[in-house]
C-alpha cells in the first residue's frame, strides 16, 4: 500500500490504515488524478492506467463507498523526421502495405486489414513500460491517401489516435519521411508516453 498517498482533505484518497480489507484490493496502486508524477513510483502509475482503463477509483468519507473518477486526458502530438536512401515511392509503398509494417516497426505487433471493409485496419501495439508488457489495440480508418506523398488515418475505436506520414523527395534515390502521431493519454503520463513513442 505504499503507492497510496495520504491526503489531508476528505476528497483525496484515505490513508491505507483506515481502509478495510474489502476496499484494499481495489485501492492497491491507485493514485488521485491530482497527484504529480514524482509523488508515485512508476509501477503504481502503470497499474492505475492500464489495470483500470475506464478511470481511477477515489474514496469518499465512507471508505466502503467507492466512486469512479475519470483521469484527465490530453492529446499528445509527436513528430519524427528521417531521411532515407530510397525513392519516395518505395518509402510510400512500405507504409501503404500496412500488414507488413510489424516487420520493420518493432512496437507494432500486428496489423490486419478487414476483408469486408478494406478501408479499415485492426492494429496492435506492444511495448514495455513500468516494468510491464503494455498492449493496446485500435481500429483505424485509412483516409484517402495522396500517392507517393501522404498516408493518414484516424482511430475509430480502441486507443484514441490519429496521424499522417508524409514523403518529400530529396533526389532520385532518397527522400525525407515525416511521421506525425497524435494520441490521447492521461495527462500524468504525457511525459512518459512522449518518450515511448519517439524512441
Amino acid at each position: 500500500m505504499s503507492a497510496i498517498s495520504a491526503a489531508s482533505s476528505s476528497s483525496m484518497i484515505t490513508s491505507s490504515r483506515s481502509v478495510d480489507m474489502k476496499c484494499k484490493s481495489q485501492l492497491v496502486n491507485t493514485v488521485t488524478y491530482r497527484c504529480r508524477l514524482k509523488q508515485q513510483p512508476a509501477f503504481a502509475l502503470g497499474a492505475v492506467f492500464f489495470r483500470y482503463p475506464h478511470g481511477l477509483f477515489k474514496l469518499r468519507s465512507n471508505p466502503k463507498r467507492v466512486r469512479r473518477v475519470a483521469p484527465v486526458m490530453q492529446w499528445q502530438d509527436c513528430t519524427v523526421k528521417m531521411e532515407v536512401d530510397v525513392p519516395a515511392s518505395v518509402a510510400y509503398n512500405c507504409y501503404a502495405d500496412r500488414e507488413s509494417i510489424p516487420k520493420w516497426m518493432p512496437f507494432i505487433s500486428k496489423v490486419k486489414n478487414l476483408e469486408d471493409k478494406p478501408e479499415l485496419s485492426r492494429w496492435s501495439l506492444k511495448y514495455k513500460a513500468f516494468g510491464q508488457d503494455i498492449e493496446f489495440s485500435w481500429l483505424a480508418r485509412n483516409m484517402q491517401p495522396t500517392p507517393n506523398q501522404k498516408i493518414h488515418w484516424r482511430s475509430m475505436e480502441g486507443l484514441p489516435n490519429r496521424g499522417a506520414v508524409r514523403f518529400f523527395p530529396r533526389g532520385p534515390s532518397s527522400c525525407l519521411v515525416e511521421l506525425t502521431v497524435s494520441y490521447e493519454v492521461p495527462t500524468i503520463l504525457t511525459p512518459v508516453a512522449s518518450v515511448s513513442i519517439l524512441s
